[in-house]
């Protein structure tokens, strides 16, 4: 019994060895030179030093230097409390004092011939001087190009020679599970390296920035890494760090960084023209809900961007879109959500020409649109609470010129206190106009107890489905 339990314990010791062996291999596989197989002893060793050795000198440390006036105590403008605190006259014939405040970012060069070095917007704004310090100790003042504060990148250059880039990834290529390296300044304590996986891949809804489609890292990103380099295993790079989630003010394991691939649409735009020209759509888009889906008659599709709103003159509606379309693909790609709409649309420069394909009570159509500059948002998400279903308790009146039913008041207990605020104006039923409360009614009569409500509220046009 002893020699069989023996040698199952060897078996497992074997295939244990197996699997550690092959796993490392896989890591390896594509860079020999990642993974030396062998060190000076010929034991195994994985690294992933000599990837680094290419990054780390395109990864550069960020300097800002931003004056600030300080305000003296307007209680100090009145002569009372002046004699009271024995305040000479002298001190308030002075001049208001100038406080230079000092913070440290990262950055990376992405085009080392032209020295263009890609980083953070927020890291940068604001500064009146921006130094770049480079792995082997110099340091150069360098000159803002442009910024994207929407999606938070900003392109700096620095006029110095034998530099160093990285090569850009295709971030579209990202999966979960996946290996990859931050490189950055945290804390201002110089370049540092900390590995991880792709946690999750699209995360929306944060409100860090304009338009987000973050990679979700657990690498260890802390303040000062914003700016710095997610790179992949080939060091090629995938991301830039831009946030973290930290209740404690530390790194817990969920950072964040925008995708190569955006950052790519604005840099370009950035080093062409100085600034990004975001093309527009003109709509205003809402989540497809199963709720919705089921009231717009799109069968098993459940997924998609649902038109609340068309602004007049818009491409949108130039190229034939209608309120209650239920986008579902652009460009051949499938749309999921509303905020993945916003953002693929977001990418896309003026006079670009898209295709949008949408669902049509069930019927699938394509428009092509061309991308104006309005000065309406490209898209504008719409979002509401459905949690409770039916009209009850819910007070309404005639609006104005007949532009259809205002919500006075929703009680708190009423069933669609949840979806329903006071302030909407109710602009159609089940898809057809109302301009009054007694169009209203008669729609009520005529529905079978679902009721589509298309709401007004405030700059934004929403959908509303109230079951009984």
């Amino acid at each position: 019994m002893t020699n069989q339990l023996r040698s199952v314990r060897t078996s497992r010791y074997i295939l244990l060895k197996a699997f550690v062996f092959c796993f490392l291999a896989t890591l390896a596989q594509g860079s020999l030179a990642l993974f030396p197989q062998q060190d000076g002893d010929g034991r195994e060793l994985p690294s992933l030093a000599p990837m680094l050795k290419t990054v780390n000198p395109a990864v550069v440390n960020i300097s800002t230097f931003t004056t600030r006036t300080v305000r003296q105590n307007p209680l100090l403008n009145d002569p009372f409390f002046r004699r009271f605190f024995n305040v000479p006259e002298q001190q308030m014939q002075q001049p208001q004092q100038q406080r230079r405040t000092q913070s440290a970012g990262s950055g990376v060069i992405i085009d080392a011939k032209n020295g263009i070095v890609l980083t953070n917007h927020h890291v940068v704004n604001g500064a009146d001087e921006i130094t770049v310090g480079m792995e082997d100790g110099r340091n150069f003042t360098a000159t803002l190009v442009g910024s994207d504060p929407d999606v938070d990148i900003a392109v700096l250059k620095i006029d110095a020679k034998n530099l160093h880039s990285v090569k850009l990834a295709d971030s579209e290529k990202l999966e979960v599970g996946d290996y990859v390296v931050a490189i950055g300044n945290p804390f201002g304590l110089g370049q540092t390296v900390t590995t991880g996986i792709v946690s999750a891949l699209g995360r929306t809804g944060l409100g860090i920035e304009g338009y987000e489609n973050f990679i979700q890292t657990d690498a260890s990103i802390n303040p000062g890494n914003s700016g710095g380099a997610l790179v992949n295993l080939r060091g090629e790079l995938v991301g830039v760090n831009t946030a973290i989630l930290a209740p404690s003010g530390g790194n817990v394991g969920i950072g964040f960084a925008i995708p190569i691939n955006m950052a790519k649409a604005s840099i370009d735009q950035i080093l062409e023209h100085g600034e990004v020209r975001r093309g527009q759509l003109g709509i205003v888009i809402q989540d497809l809900t199963s709720e919705l889906a089921d009231a717009f008659n799109v069968g098993k599709h459940q997924r998609g961007a649902v038109i609340a709103e068309v602004q007049t003159d818009s491409a949108a509606e130039k190229a034939g879109l209608k309120v209650g379309d239920v986008v579902v693909e652009l460009d051949g790609k499938d749309i999921l959500s509303s905020a993945q709409l916003r953002n693929a649309v977001g990418l896309k420069r003026v006079g670009d020409r898209i295709v949008v394909t949408v669902l049509r009570e069930g019927k699938r159509k394509e428009f092509k649109a061309e991308l104006t500059a309005t000065a309406a948002s490209a898209v504008v998400v719409a979002s509401d609470n459905v949690n409770s279903e039916v009209l009850k308790g819910v007070t309404l009146r005639d609006a104005d010129q007949g532009q259809g039913v205002l919500v006075t008041e929703v009680k708190n207990d009423a069933e669609a206190a949840g979806k329903l605020i006071q302030g909407d104006l109710i602009v159609s039923v089940n898809q057809r106009r109302v301009a009054d409360v007694k169009q209203f009614s008669d729609v009520l009569e005529a529905s079978k107890g679902r009721l589509l409500l298309r709401v007004l509220r405030g700059q934004m046009a929403l959908w509303i489905v109230l079951q009984p």
